[in-house]
């Protein structure tokens, strides 16, 4: 929907791959925003669209930002939503979705992101998110997926059986993605659930590298796996003063090790992860 969007450039890319990174949806562990920082830092992006955030945000949850010196105002910044291309480390196109979530006009929204996406031929939309999983800190973080292609899906990981969860604007773009035969995959990081509320490095990672498995996407890693290394080390000393906690990591740890080996994908039963998804909404 043109009313929704100015179009800034117009530059020629080659099959570029969408990352999506909007913010404001579940975003356990901080893992997407430190993946989508972490990648996003050095490169050199260029404006290609930006949104009109007066037609998509409200501004009440959403407020602009006063900037006072001295006591006097001396102007605004709003929310932004925009589209911003770059280049990996290997020389491949990419898109980037940045900004806030929209409050309003999703399906009109999604229809926006998705011709856009259509006019510069990009061959993939990724998304990025975390969830609270009950998984252990003590093994490797895990991607499951949402996606348009099961064998996309499986590419990833995926979560048997149907599961009922309430949806982030990501989901209405994967959707009308399907309608257009556009590949779509979200990738989302389970993050123990005791770690939900602090940043942990972790998912970010297998986020980061889930950009390369899937979509081929090299970045720099920035910090991140030391900053992994230095919160495993901090959750090991804080499980160890309690007998209560190490014996729930020990138990995580069984019934993980129990899924990995049979293949049956890292995560327990649809309706713990969606109970563990509702508490941490709640929390929020």
């Amino acid at each position: 929907m043109t009313d929704l969007f100015e179009l800034h450039s117009r530059p020629d890319l080659d099959e570029p791959v969408l990352v999506l990174g909007l913010d404001g949806w579940i975003d356990a562990g901080l893992a997407a925003t430190n993946a989508l920082g972490t990648v996003m830092e050095d490169l050199d992006t260029e404006t290609v669209a930006v949104f009109d955030a007066d037609r998509l945000l409200d501004h009440r949850s959403r407020r602009p930002t006063m900037h006072l010196v001295d006591g006097v105002n001396t102007g605004l910044t709003w929310p932004t939503i925009e589209l911003r291309v770059a280049s990996d480390l290997d020389g491949n196109d990419v898109l980037f979705l940045v900004g806030a979530e929209p409050d309003h006009r999703w399906q009109a929204f999604s229809t926006a992101v998705v011709d856009l996406a259509l006019e510069f031929d990009t061959r993939m939309v990724l998304g990025l998110g975390a969830y609270p999983a009950p998984v252990p800190h003590t093994r490797p973080t895990r991607l499951v997926s949402t996606s348009t292609d099961p064998d996309l899906a499986h590419r990833v990981g995926v979560t048997h059986g149907r599961i009922d969860v309430p949806a982030g604007v990501h989901a209405a773009v994967e959707t009308q993605c399907s309608e257009v035969g556009l590949p779509a995959v979200g990738l989302w990081a389970q993050v123990p659930h005791y770690a939900a509320t602090m940043p942990f490095p972790a998912g970010a990672v297998a986020l980061v590298d889930g950009l390369w498995t899937i979509g081929g996407l090299r970045f720099p890693m920035g910090s991140l796996r030391d900053d992994a290394a230095g919160t495993r080390e901090r959750l090991d000393s804080l499980v160890a003063n309690s007998e209560e906690h190490v014996g729930m990591v020990q138990q995580l740890e069984v019934q993980f090790d129990a899924l990995d080996s049979v293949g049956d994908g890292p995560l327990p039963t649809g309706d713990d992860l969606a109970a563990e998804v509702e508490r941490f909404l709640r929390d929020q």
